[in-house]
C-alpha cells in the first residue's frame, strides 16, 4: 500500500506539473485557426481542391519552430517580445515592431468580428446585435483579472473548433484523390500563389509571437519548464494545422467537385455545405466552428496588441491585476483594440474576400517580425539557452523562406508583376 501510495503521489504531482505548464501555446494555436483563418482555408479548397493540403504540411514544422523561441525568450528574460526590442534596438524600432503588430492585430480583430456577425447572421441574429454584445462579453473577460481563468475561457471556446470533424466524416473524402491531387501545385497561377500568401499569413502571424511570450511571463513559467512548454507548443501546432487541413479537405471534397463557387459571406460557406450535409449539421458545424475559432482569437490578439503597446509605453502590462489607477492605460488600450474593428465590421459587405486579403496582409509582415525573432534568440538569450547546430541553422533556413516568400508576395499586391 505505501509503495501504490507514492506512485500515485508521483503520478499526481506530474499532472499537476503539466497543468501549471499548458495552455499559452495550446490557446495561442487554437487562436491561430481564427475566423479569417478558417474562411481562408475553406475558400483554398474551393477554390483549389487538394492542391492546399501540401502547403499546410509544410508550414507544420516552421509554425512551431517559431513559437518555440518565444518560450525561451519569455521565461529566460521574462520580459515581453515589445520591451526585448526596445531595450536591444531602441525606441524606434520599437514603435515600427508596434505600428506592425498593431496593423496586423487590428487586421485580424476584423476578421474575428466578421466570423462572429457572420454566425450570428445564420441564426437571424443582427450583427448590430452580436457584435456590440461580444465586445462587452471580451472586454469583461479580462477584467477577471486573472490570466489562468482568462485562458480557461480561451480555450473552452476554442476546443468548439473541432465541431468541422463530424463534418469530414459526413462528406468523406476519397482518401486516394486526396494524395494524387494534393502534389499538384499550380504555381503558374497567380490566384494559387496568393492564396499560398494567404495561408502562409493566416499560420504564422505577428501577434502570435507577442502573445505567448507575454502569456508565459504572466503565467510565471520558470526555465526548468521549457521543455514542457516547448511539447504545449508543439501539441497546439499539430491540433491547428489539423484544423486549417481539415477545413480545405472539407470544402476541396465538397463545393471544389462540383466545380469552384463564389464565396463572399459565412452565409455562402454554410449554404454550399449545406447541399452535401444538410442545413442543420452545416450551421452547427460551421457555426460552432467560426464562432469558437474567433472568440479565442479575440482574446489573443486582444491581449497581444495591448501587451506590446504598453510594454513599448513601459506602462504597467499584467493580466494578473485588477483594474486600477496604475493598470488603467493596460485595460483602455484592451478596449480600444476591441472597440475600433468592432465599430468598422459594422459596416463591411463582402466579408470573405476581406478576410483573405488581410491573411496576405499578414504575409507581407512576417519578414519585419521574424527577422526581430532571430535577432532576439542570438542577442537576449544567455548561450545556454540558444539554438545550436542543424537545428538552428533549420529554423534559420525555413524561417528566411517564409521571409522571402512574403517579400516576394508584395509585387503582387502592388501589381508590379
Amino acid at each position: 500500500m505505501p509503495n501504490s501510495e507514492s506512485k500515485m503521489k508521483q503520478v499526481w504531482n506530474r499532472i499537476k506539473e503539466w497543468l501549471v505548464v499548458i495552455g499559452p501555446g495550446l490557446i495561442v494555436m487554437l487562436a491561430d485557426t481564427d475566423a479569417g483563418c478558417l474562411i481562408t482555408a475553406a475558400q483554398s479548397g474551393n477554390q483549389f481542391g487538394y492542391a492546399m493540403v501540401l502547403p499546410q504540411i509544410a508550414l507544420i514544422p516552421v509554425l512551431f519552430m517559431v513559437q518555440e523561441i518565444t518560450v525561451r525568450l519569455g521565461i529566460i528574460t521574462k520580459k515581453g517580445h515589445g520591451e526585448l526590442i526596445r531595450e536591444y534596438f531602441g525606441k524606434k524600432w520599437a514603435y515600427v515592431s508596434a505600428i506592425t503588430l498593431l496593423i496586423s492585430v487590428i487586421g485580424a480583430m476584423i476578421t474575428e468580428f466578421i466570423g462572429i456577425a457572420g454566425v450570428g447572421e445564420l441564426f437571424g441574429i443582427s450583427r448590430w446585435v452580436t457584435i456590440p454584445a461580444t465586445t462587452v462579453f471580451l472586454i469583461g473577460i479580462a477584467l477577471i483579472g486573472s490570466y489562468h481563468r482568462v485562458e480557461r475561457i480561451g480555450i473552452a471556446f476554442g476546443i468548439f473548433e473541432l465541431m468541422f470533424i463530424i463534418g469530414i466524416f459526413m462528406v468523406h473524402p476519397d482518401m486516394g484523390q486526396m494524395v494524387t491531387e494534393m502534389v499538384h501545385m499550380p504555381f503558374h497561377d497567380k490566384s494559387y500563389v496568393f492564396m499560398i500568401a494567404a495561408n502562409v499569413g493566416a499560420v504564422i502571424m505577428p501577434w502570435m509571437i507577442f502573445y505567448q511570450q507575454s502569456a508565459v511571463i504572466d503565467k510565471k513559467l520558470k526555465p526548468k519548464m521549457i521543455k514542457k512548454a516547448r511539447t504545449d507548443t508543439l501539441v497546439g501546432t499539430f491540433i491547428t494545422q489539423g484544423i486549417m487541413i481539415g477545413f480545405v479537405v472539407l470544402f476541396a471534397a465538397t463545393t471544389f467537385t462540383k466545380g469552384s463557387v463564389e464565396l463572399n459571406t459565412v452565409g455562402d460557406l454554410v449554404h454550399e455545405l449545406e447541399l452535401f450535409i444538410g442545413p442543420n449539421a452545416s450551421k452547427a458545424i460551421l457555426g460552432s466552428s467560426l464562432f469558437g475559432g474567433a472568440i479565442v482569437a479575440a482574446i489573443v490578439v486582444a491581449l497581444a496588441g495591448t501587451w506590446d503597446m504598453t510594454e513599448v509605453l513601459n506602462w504597467r502590462h499584467s493580466l494578473n491585476e485588477k483594474l486600477n489607477k496604475q493598470n488603467y492605460g493596460f485595460y483602455s488600450m484592451y478596449a480600444a483594440v476591441l472597440i475600433i474593428p468592432a465599430i468598422m465590421v459594422l459596416f463591411m459587405e463582402n466579408m470573405v474576400d476581406i478576410a483573405v486579403s488581410i491573411e496576405v496582409m499578414n504575409a507581407l509582415m512576417v519578414p519585419i517580425v521574424l527577422g526581430f525573432l532571430l535577432l532576439l534568440e542570438a542577442r537576449a538569450l544567455p548561450e545556454k539557452y540558444r539554438m545550436h547546430g542543424t537545428y538552428k541553422w533549420t529554423v534559420i533556413i525555413s524561417s528566411l523562406t517564409v521571409m522571402a516568400f512574403g517579400l516576394y508576395m508584395l509585387g503582387p499586391s502592388l501589381n508590379l508583376w
